[in-house]
């Protein structure tokens, strides 16, 4: 009988007790050494960027860096519960709003690239003579044509909603496609299904040569500008907070800048991103 209910109390105890979701996995790890700092970020660890840094910071530290792959919102939420310790991200209404809060500081404006908007060579929507990029979008949506969102609150499709909503089209239907999937990804599928698709321009670089059915035709408006910024968990929040400080400081360093402002020159003949003194007349 006592063997009944300590059994059944084990039980209540194992329901009642809170869940806890394990930690991210790293999708890639730079370096070797125990003492680890975890960063979240998409396109820039998706691209290499992030390695390159990390190899440059990471000689003179003792430390290994893990990178989690998540969009901007994502990596937010994970600075927000102190999964990571610091994040690399392009949504600055949310950042803002996070150092505000108080769970993130050192907010750090550290480069940027620009959004074009791709699509079909023979642009049925006709968004190459529109005049801004809202034009762009009302055209889309007027023709219906097939459009593509990534649909996962990361920074471009924020930035992908504020566009539909200062041009006055709601977006819905069987012509928008939501991918829930990365930028690589979705610009691939676009590039598969002959739709339109609001990519970052590093993506671009970085894939163009294998897109044969796209071609960039819409870009230049000031509000496509991408302005990246490094945040990081508030002092003693993390055990690697002292790390993440200096991690942010390096990449506003002409060290770090220099890495950012040359990143892909070698690779494909040009820059995928622009440094912190380009962006800063963007930066809002």
């Amino acid at each position: 009988m006592k063997k009944s209910i300590l059994s059944v109390i084990l039980v209540l105890v194992f329901i009642a007790a809170p869940s806890t979701s394990p930690a991210r996995e790293c999708k890639a790890v730079y370096g070797n050494e125990a003492h680890q700092l975890r960063l979240a970020t998409g396109s820039p660890g998706e691209l290499g960027l992030l390695e390159k840094l990390a190899e440059a910071f990471l000689a003179n530290h003792e430390a290994s860096m893990c990178w989690i792959k998540a969009g901007s919102g994502a990596s937010l939420k994970l600075l927000k519960g102190k999964e990571v310790d610091l994040v690399m991200v392009h949504a600055p209404a949310a950042e803002k709003k996070a150092v505000e809060d108080g769970w993130a500081v050192k907010r750090t404006l550290i480069g940027s690239n620009e959004f074009y908007i791709v699509g079909p060579k023979d642009d049925p929507a006709g968004i190459a003579e529109a005049k801004s990029a809202t034009e762009a979008y009302a055209k889309i949506a007027s023709a219906q044509a097939k459009f593509l969102s990534r649909g996962d609150n990361s920074g471009t499709h924020k930035k992908e909603m504020t566009l539909w909503r200062k041009s006055g089209a709601i977006p819905s239907g069987d012509w928008y496609i939501t991918t829930k999937a990365f930028m690589m990804a979705t610009l691939r599928k676009a590039n598969e299904i002959n739709g339109y698709f609001m990519t970052d321009s590093s993506t671009w670089v970085a894939g163009k040569k294998g897109l044969t059915n796209l071609r960039v035709l819409f870009r230049g408006d000031p509000v496509l500008i991408n302005t990246y910024h490094g945040l990081c968990q508030p002092k003693g929040a993390t055990s690697e907070w002292e790390l993440s400080f200096e991690f942010i400081d390096f990449l506003g360093s002409e060290k770090g800048q220099s890495i950012i402002r040359n990143y892909g020159r070698d690779l494909y003949g040009e820059p995928m991103y622009s440094d912190a003194a380009y962006a800063e007349k963007y930066d809002k």
